[in-house]
């Protein structure tokens, strides 16, 4: 499965563009997606936010000893499947965004790790954009201080080693 994986994603690298010397360089590790998904979630536009189940148990479990201190969590993202991936990516191309601002903000197909269903994107309303302010929140104070316990942690703090920008708002679930 691996072998196949990492062929799809060189695929979709040259597909889209992407020098793999790029992903290379910047030490990007293979995100294998998911085979087992639960919903967790159901957002206000009716998407369904799905995760492995060790990291849905998590996520409940989070999400209700935040609500319990006053602290609203709520899923803005979690799995998404190499096709979405390679979607995001097209679009960005397509309103004429360079490769190097892409991959800055995100992961290129095979290598994101929302694909693993453990990665959540995390919003303090129901309808939070992704927004570096997000670090101001109470919401994201409540998780620097607690996330670790239902061992989710940030990915993307500043100056992280993937060279992607800041992203307060997407944290994962690591499997003991």
């Amino acid at each position: 499965m691996t072998a196949d994986y990492e062929q799809r994603a060189r695929l979709g690298l040259v597909e889209l563009g992407i020098p793999p010397a790029l992903v290379h360089d910047r030490r990007l590790p293979l995100c294998v997606e998911a085979q087992e998904l639960v919903i967790v979630e159901i957002d206000i536009h009716g998407r369904e936010h799905r995760l492995i189940p060790e990291a849905a148990d998590a996520w409940k479990k989070m999400k209700a000893a935040a609500g319990s201190k006053g602290i609203a969590l709520h899923m803005v993202s979690a799995f998404r499947s190499f096709e979405r991936q390679v979607e995001i990516i097209r679009e960005k191309i397509a309103a004429g965004q360079t490769i190097e601002e892409i991959l800055s903000v995100s992961a290129p197909p095979g290598y994101s790790e929302h694909h693993t269903g453990r990665a959540v994107d995390v919003g303090s309303s129901a309808d939070d954009p992704l927004e570096e302010d997000f670090e101001q929140t109470e919401a994201y104070s409540w998780l620097v201080d607690n996330a670790a316990q239902y061992r989710y942690f940030l990915s993307f703090p500043r100056n992280n080693v993937y060279g992607y920008h800041h992203e307060p708002w997407h944290w994962l679930y690591r499997e003991a």
